[in-house]
């Protein structure tokens, strides 16, 4: 009822912040005493509670006792596993303020307002490239070096990014996990199911600034904008001897 009430009964003695649970202020005690509950075995981390004892825990087993009920795959902790399940139900709860475009991660969100500031504090000590986040700047330096650590165990093809061997597993597999929800068409990539449902919405996004003409694909608004370059990329190398 505490959480319908909003009330908090139990207040600290040194700041005065209150809580809802005794056990939490217990808790929030150690923060004023400097003093840490529990020791982790292995590492010696430090942690307030039993409960983030046990889920760091796991990172040093790689224990996955999660399993999503959907597709059998598993996690380490709840709350990895409630995050997946948002890709089966196609949810984007976290929303932009600004051009109100949805994720289905926080994370997302917080890395997608960045391209609202034009914040790119991670730059490239070779071509001076910035990036909004680490992790880019990680995967941008591969570029460089011509590194592909992620090997495919089927064909042995190496790939840069994790990610892209992941979608190349599908032609192993023949996994097609993105499905159209107007006619159940199944795609083993997201962009090829986005390019899929314009079939449906009739929906133009692509405008050509020299004639407003609109086209339905990115390709085909490149394919139009040679007429007005008098661009002719395609050039045909067979030579035809006359005599």
């Amino acid at each position: 009822m505490l959480i319908h009430t909003n009330e908090k009964p139990h207040q600290c003695n040194t700041c005065e912040k209150r809580f809802s649970r005794r056990g939490r202020l217990k808790k929030h005690y150690l923060t004023h005493s400097g003093e840490k509950s529990r020791l982790r075995d292995v590492c010696e981390k430090w942690f307030w509670s039993s409960a983030d004892l046990k889920q760091h825990m796991v990172t040093h087993y790689n224990e996955k006792l999660h399993q999503c009920h959907i597709c059998e795959k598993r996690f380490t902790c709840t709350g990895s596993l409630k995050t997946h399940l948002i890709t089966h139900t196609n949810e984007n709860p976290h929303r932009c303020d600004v051009c109100e475009k949805r994720f289905a991660r926080a994370g997302h969100l917080k890395i997608h307002l960045k391209t609202h500031t034009n914040d790119k504090p991670y730059r490239c000590d070779i071509c001076d490239k910035s990036f909004a986040h680490g992790g880019s700047l990680k995967i941008h330096m591969l570029i460089h070096t011509d590194e592909k650590p992620h090997k495919c165990g089927v064909c042995e093809k190496n790939f840069a990014q994790v990610g892209h061997l992941k979608k190349h597993m599908w032609i192993h597999t023949y996994e097609k996990p993105y499905r159209c929800i107007v006619c159940e068409k199944r795609f083993s990539e997201n962009g090829v199911l986005k390019r899929h449902m314009v079939t449906h919405t009739q929906e133009k996004p692509y405008r050509c600034y020299v004639c407003n003409k609109r086209f339905a694909h990115s390709g085909y608004l490149k394919t139009h904008m040679l007429i007005y370059s008098n661009e002719k990329p395609h050039r045909c190398d067979t030579q035809i001897h006359t005599h």
